[in-house]
């Protein structure tokens, strides 16, 4: 019977994606200056949080000197900084903090995952790595049986979801969407949590506050 530890053991272990794996591990053993001493996780990065969560956080791939060198989601790079300062204010994690796996960040209620598992170079993976790894996303979330709200973070983690519920017409993705589902699910969207995104003002975090605070509105 599949279940999220089996699931871990599968993404961890995958070599599927030639570019990705050659990426990931040549960041591993190059890295960057401020983590030389640093060990890089240098290997797929899976999903993580709480199993029976309301909230499943879907993002893009891992970041080259964030989740590919820490193991975890989000962790030790600024969006994850930002993300999980606006999770922790929202009552879904422990701290506000993520700089490593073993920091004691834990989360109740949501659950984080990408629909690529690899850390991309310049943080643009292929439709095809997409595909590749769209079964681990398929089994992440038949898994999370009692997720009710989907958080997109940018249009690429949107795709990569619309395409695995069939949602057919897709309305335009945008910040702050909201998509009803039929079966009483929603899918909610928020431009990335990227650099390039919280350094410009394009996303805030009043910003992402406000759609965590729908997303716990509609989870109740």
């Amino acid at each position: 019977m599949d279940d999220l530890t089996t699931l871990r053991a599968d993404v961890v272990a995958c070599r599927t994606c030639p570019r990705l794996v050659e990426w990931r591990e040549r960041i591993g053993r190059e890295k960057r200056a401020a983590f030389r001493d640093d060990d890089y996780w240098a290997r797929p990065v899976p999903g993580f949080g709480d199993p029976k969560a309301g909230l499943v956080v879907v993002g893009l791939a891992p970041a080259a000197h964030g989740a590919n060198r820490t193991g975890r989601m989000f962790t030790g790079d600024r969006s994850g900084d930002v993300l999980f300062a606006a999770l922790h204010r929202a009552g879904y994690a422990n701290q506000a903090e993520a700089v490593s796996a073993d920091d004691g960040l834990e989360l109740t209620g949501a659950w984080i995952t990408s629909p690529v598992h690899c850390a991309p170079p310049d943080n643009k993976p292929t439709i095809e790595e997409r595909d590749a790894c769209a079964p681990f996303l398929t089994r992440e979330l038949d898994l999370l049986a009692e997720a009710r709200v989907y958080l997109v973070l940018g249009g690429f983690g949107y795709q990569a979801l619309a395409r695995f519920l069939g949602l057919r017409p897709r309305p335009t993705f945008g910040h702050g969407v909201e998509v009803p589902l039929a079966d009483g699910r929603t899918i909610l969207c928020s431009y990335h949590v990227s650099q390039q995104n919280t350094f410009t003002g394009r996303l805030t975090p009043d910003m992402l506050d406000a759609v965590l605070a729908r997303a716990r509105e509609l989870t109740g």
